[in-house]
């Protein structure tokens, strides 16, 4: 990646950047259609046109098994000699070969099947259309595309497809001319391993085969077109306006399929959703059925959830992660990561919607860290405070791992990253709607207060590194834009589906879970808009979902355990292991202040029990917040406060009874 190409296109673009050196093998004898545009880095509609061609790549993603979008930058030297021998002269350029050019310019028909043709309407882009398993180049003739109108590139990318013949037909495209109405209609109470999905759509449609190549990547539905000239089909199934979806399970049944708007994003969008419907994976990767039942050796029962719902005990597990596991890989913290520890305190101690044993746990911890002197401290320090060690009632974290919302069909699936990308969402979601909570915190006036913390606790403590890169890339490029509470909450929605889109279909996706843009139409169908054939996003109706979604009435107690133990002696052989014993802390108290009002929530995330992954060192005694006093040093204590005290009333008592003596002696009557 050269730096000129660098400045519209990158490698975390949907597109595939191009070269003199891969552009021949790759576009020729591939198993997949082509659409490269030649540019020029220097070209000023080049750099306006950057973001809808980014855009356009974006909306057909999934389409890459069938025909895949490419870049090559003629303003780059060494590529000079590839655009001379391809005739590019203007820029964008978009070239399609002679045969294709002069059959979609035609009058609209391929094979004996009839297509509307499309007319140019401006120069502003030219294509060049490579057929899959195209063995010899063809620099063909130029094709003047529409401007910006990414509905119409999209429709000749599915013209293109067509065009293709049963011998160079992309080996992974499904059929996209119309089903037999006797094949449809033979499905009726069949019984089947996937589900069947039929758009009924009239001749110039395109959402039937757009929906089509939309669900490629996925397994367990195939979906057919049909078209509302079938009178027979459109009777026999009940459909009287198109377009139209019908939907034939597994078990047999059918019935029409009821999405919210009749556009290809939310019908895609519902069959990406259906039960037993996932993204394809190798053979390498587990099938969901397997990965369930084996979920690498454990016992895991599988909890029932409610995905409009987060779930406290996903929040609650991720906290007992971060504080007990993740933060043990640091044995001692200071400087930068004594800093960034103490912000993520403060900003969860004074936002956090949880129960009143948990906030106040973190409520101490706080007050322990602001009050403490010392430049560093021991994790075991925080460990200590965060197993309740000194015993302080009403403080308690679980040490039960349980992922609901969050939990995978594995363990080494979502879990942790899952719940703390849900934290952060639930705390910058608080900050919005409890804009005085970080009072008299010094990060009472800063918008960015949550997502900084977010950022350098991620680059600080957050096990994968390469996660951490990419988020911190993200912040670079645009979080100094952020400008408001509300800002940052959409700031964060942003780059969560950023990151779902660069991962779907890597090995680290759960199948069970595809990730995809979110919140997905059946959550949020006013979230979902189609502008000239490109979906689109409401935000005014995204940040007022997401404040719903995220709001602490919306976070359910469910699966969370009412019980815990009560403060007392602790166990022998059970302490953790004691750290230097010159740590001197001031003015540890539990802190009495209330718990902020949250406490009648729903659920979202996690199921699922483990260990906390800290081994505890075995020896007598107990540690004291790493202090390094045990239970002898405390029983010594008990018995010299005793004795002082027993001394300090002889003492009293003795002086009081010589000053008696002493007035009766020296007392003068008066005559």
């Amino acid at each position: 990646k050269h730096g000129q190409t660098a400045r519209l296109y990158t490698e975390e673009d949907p597109v595939v950047i191009l070269t003199s050196d891969s552009l021949k093998q790759t576009l020729f004898n591939s198993s997949t259609a082509w659409l490269v545009q030649f540019y020029s880095s220097w070209c000023g509609h080049c750099i306006q046109y950057s973001p809808t061609w980014k855009a356009l790549a974006g909306d057909v993603k999934d389409w890459s098994q069938a025909i895949r979008i490419g870049v090559l930058d003629c303003a780059h030297e060494k590529n000079f000699d590839i655009c001379k021998e391809f005739s590019i002269h203007f820029y964008p350029t978009f070239r399609a070969p002679v045969q294709e050019y002069q059959a979609i310019n035609a009058s609209g028909t391929w094979d004996g099947i009839h297509r509307k043709p499309v007319h140019a309407k401006s120069n502003h882009g030219c294509y060049s259309y490579v057929k899959a398993h195209v063995t010899t180049p063809d620099i063909g003739k130029t094709y003047r595309g529409a401007d910006r109108e990414l509905q119409t590139v999209r429709q000749l990318m599915v013209n293109f497809l067509q065009n293709h013949t049963r011998q160079d037909w992309p080996a992974s495209c499904p059929p996209l001319e119309p089903a037999r109405t006797e094949d449809i209609l033979s499905l009726m109470g069949q019984k089947s391993e996937h589900y069947t999905a039929v758009i009924i759509e009239d001749g110039d449609s395109y959402v039937g085969r757009e929906v089509m190549l939309d669900l490629m990547p996925y397994q367990g539905v195939v979906v057919k077109r049909a078209l509302n000239s079938e009178k027979l089909l459109m009777e026999k199934l009940g459909i009287t306006t198109v377009p139209a979806a019908y939907l034939f399970h597994p078990n047999g049944t059918h019935a029409v399929m009821e999405v919210q708007k009749r556009l290809r994003f939310f019908y895609s969008s519902f069959l990406k959703l259906l039960p037993g419907v996932h993204r394809k994976q190798s053979t390498s990767v587990q099938q969901p059925a397997e990965a369930a039942n084996k979920s690498h050796g454990s016992n895991e029962v599988w909890k029932e959830f409610d995905k409009s719902k987060v779930y406290m005990v996903d929040l609650e597990s991720g906290l007992h992660y971060l504080l007990r596991v993740e933060l043990a890989a640091h044995k001692t913290l200071e400087g930068e990561e004594l800093k960034t520890f103490k912000e993520f305190v403060t900003v969860v101690a004074k936002l956090f919607p949880g129960r009143q044993s948990v906030v106040k746990l973190l409520e101490t911890l706080l007050e322990w860290l602001v009050s403490l002197p010392l430049e560093k401290i021991p994790y075991n320090a925080i460990l200590d405070l965060a197993n309740n060690n000194m015993r302080i009632s009403g403080l308690y974290l679980s040490e039960r791992v349980q992922w609901v919302g969050c939990q995978g069909s594995s363990v080494a699936l979502r879990g942790y990253p899952c719940s703390l990308w849900t934290l952060f969402h639930v705390l910058t979601v608080q900050a919005a709607s409890r804009p005085d909570a970080l009072a008299n915190t010094a990060l009472e006036d800063d918008p960015l207060a949550v997502l900084q913390t977010m950022r350098r606790y991620i680059g600080t403590f957050f096990g994968c590194r390469e996660c951490g890169k990419h988020f911190e890339a993200m912040a670079q490029e645009s979080m100094s834009q952020v400008k408001s509470l509300d800002e940052a909450v959409l700031w964060l929605w942003r780059r969560h589906n950023q990151v779902n889109a660069r991962l779907a279909g890597a090995m680290s996706e759960d199948p069970m879970f595809p990730k995809t843009q979110w919140p997905t139409p059946d959550l949020c169908p006013t979230c979902h808009e189609e502008h000239d054939g490109l979906h689109v996003w409401n935000e005014d109706m995204v940040l007022a979902f997401l404040k719903q979604h995220y709001g602490a009435a919306n976070i359910s107690p469910k699966y969370t355990s009412d019980s815990h133990p009560e403060p007392g002696p602790p166990a022998p052989n059970k302490a953790v292991a004691a750290t230097p014993s010159n740590i001197h802390i001031k003015g540890l108290k539990p802190s009495v202040e209330s718990v902020p009002k949250h406490q009648k929530q729903t659920d979202l995330n996690g199921a699922g029990d483990g260990g906390s992954g800290v081994q505890k060192d075995l020896r007598p005694g107990v540690s004291f917040l790493g202090l390094g006093f045990s239970s002898v040093d405390m029983s010594l204590c008990v018995v010299l406060y005793a004795f002082s005290s027993v001394f300090l009333m002889l003492m009293f008592f003795f002086f009081r009874v010589r000053s008696k003596r002493w007035k009766i002696k020296n007392h003068r009557p008066f005559v």
